[in-house]
């Protein structure tokens, strides 16, 4: 079992930045690919970027060039750095985590945080 807890939503103006941060606890972190993901009043849940045990990255294009993803094995944490922030980038964001291959898919994902609300301000 793996629990996962985010930080670091909030309220920021467009071109803005955020830092989101997502701890885990449980078993080995560093086995695990994590992702996050993030989902709009209205929308369905979209994924955003994730990175696997040995730090390859795979994000949507919609925040490629923007956002990056990091993990931190030492500290069992998983980061997500978002600049040039955009309304449009508005929404609850969750960590997730798996020990299959590294994937886009929120279904192959065993475990999830309950979620940091973003909001951008045009």
């Amino acid at each position: 079992q793996v629990q996962l807890v985010e930080s670091g939503g909030g309220l920021v103006q467009a071109g803005g930045s955020l830092r989101l941060s997502c701890a885990a606890s449980g078993r080995t972190f560093s086995g695990y690919v994590l992702g996050w993901f993030r989902q709009a009043p209205g929308k369905e849940r979209e994924f955003v970027a994730a990175i696997s045990w040995n730090s390859i990255t795979y994000s949507a294009g919609s925040v490629k060039g923007r956002f990056t993803i990091s993990r931190d094995n030492a500290k069992n944490t998983v980061y997500l750095q978002m600049n040039s922030l955009k309304p449009e980038d508005t929404a609850v964001y969750y960590c997730a985590a798996t020990q299959g291959a590294l994937t886009a898919q929120a279904r192959f994902y065993d475990y999830w945080g309950q979620g940091t609300q973003v909001t951008v301000s045009s």
